[in-house]
């Protein structure tokens, strides 16, 4: 992998280092600009691309055909099945227990808003590190279930100590509470939560969690049975490489009455799955394409795939940690970090001096970094490297962060 390696400006050596890198000759990706944001959009590689043409064909060629069933041998909803099944095997769950839909957000906002046993009066759990829409669906269950909203903040820099003692006394000081959103990896500064130690604890106090795995699912191992949740929503065209706007819901069997179906959907029976996310028509092509993603998931290995992130991760973070004044906005404990990291130049405060960040970054340097607020501390700009990023690439960011060490005086 030539992780050690700096390539400086020789774009030839660049070419050809790359080009004896199995992660990066998997993928076709525009190089003008260097992109640090998987945790946006997790580009598919060539072959699950070129499965994915190919399904579209397929679908355009039969189109009602297809979607009316009326093609000889499997139906749809069969064909659609062998996604299923593979989204079942992925996370350690049963095929009831799972449903496709458009991607985490889809999926969280139909747990979350339709989640039955909140009383007006109980209270519900959030933190800062949640994703911006997963809190509006929780603003939603105080301003129109009566629920009460507590927000609670994530220490910094987190450790697994007072992650748990910070969970550990908002359970304490809430006793009507009744529902906890978990965020599995933080879409901000990439933390990753204990969440098997916070669900159980939740659980002795009769308090059901909701698991936000959108960054999480293909970027880390996730079983939903090791983990102890009952509920979960989560995206596939993020770290599993699958066509955009793939994703899916988990409710564990026994649960399922406990989320009301999507907007009174009657089209799949109560006891069906499906029923909790809407049936429109959608992109069958992406959906057929999700089988051939998880495959090359297993083909890359998700160790090998998680080491590479995190030697990526390691990379910038070393460089930049180098540079006066510059503020890493990660944990460091191992375990509580894996792609995702944020950082802050000296003097950085404002949303808008985020944003100048991300402009100047974008303008000078031709590097995407994200501009991210929500977090209690204040904004940062969100690093996320994909397995096709180079060492010159990740070099290059620490060059940048170090010639703009001095924006704000």
């Amino acid at each position: 992998m030539a992780l050690g390696v700096s390539f400086g400006g020789c774009a030839a050596a660049a070419r050809a280092v790359d080009e004896s890198d199995d992660f990066v000759s998997r993928y076709d990706v525009d190089r003008s600009m260097t992109n640090f944001d998987a945790a946006y959009y997790g580009a598919m590689t060539r072959g699950v691309t070129a499965a994915y043409r190919a399904n579209g064909d397929w679908v355009n060629r039969n189109n009602a055909l297809f979607l009316r069933s009326a093609l000889p041998g499997p139906t749809r909803d069969e064909r659609l099945q062998r996604s299923v099944d593979a989204v079942a095997g992925l996370i350690g769950a049963e095929a009831g227990e799972v449903a496709l839909c458009g991607g985490g957000t889809e999926a969280l906002y139909g747990l979350i808003v339709n989640y039955r046993p909140l009383n007006p009066g109980d209270a519900i759990i959030m933190a800062d590190i949640d994703y911006d829409e997963m809190q509006y669906a929780m603003a939603y269950l105080e301003a129109n279930r009566g629920a009460t909203l507590v927000r609670i903040t994530i220490p910094e820099p987190s450790t697994t100590a007072n992650i748990l003692a910070a969970y550990e006394k908002a359970l304490s000081d809430t006793p009507r509470a009744r529902l906890l959103l978990l965020t599995h990896i933080s879409n901000r500064n990439g933390l990753i939560l204990p969440v098997r130690e916070i669900a159980a604890m939740a659980k002795t106090r009769g308090v059901d969690v909701i698991l936000d795995s959108a960054q999480a699912v293909g970027q880390i191992p996730v079983d939903v049975d090791e983990l102890g949740v009952d509920f979960m929503g989560f995206s596939l065209h993020k770290w599993v490489a699958a066509p955009l706007g793939t994703g899916g819901i988990y409710i564990r069997q026994g649960r399922q009455q406990d989320i009301a179906p999507w907007l009174g959907n009657h089209i799949h029976p109560d006891t069906d799955i499906r029923a909790r996310m809407p049936t429109g028509t959608v992109d069958f092509a992406a959906r057929l394409t999700i089988p051939d993603a998880i495959a090359e998931y297993h083909s890359i290995g998700p160790d090998q795939k998680l080491q590479r992130l995190l030697a990526h991760r390691n990379r910038w973070v070393e460089g930049a940690r180098e540079i006066s004044g510059v503020e890493i906005v990660q944990p460091e404990e191992p375990g509580r970090y894996a792609a995702i990291g944020a950082f802050r130049l000296p003097g950085q405060g404002s949303w808008e001096d985020a944003q100048r960040v991300q402009r100047v970054f974008i303008e000078k340097h031709r590097i995407l970094v994200v501009a991210k607020r929500g977090l209690a501390s204040g904004p940062v700009m969100r690093v996320t490297p994909a397995l096709f990023n180079t060492s010159e690439e990740l070099d290059r960011l620490v060059t940048a962060i170090h010639a703009e060490r001095g924006l704000f005086g």
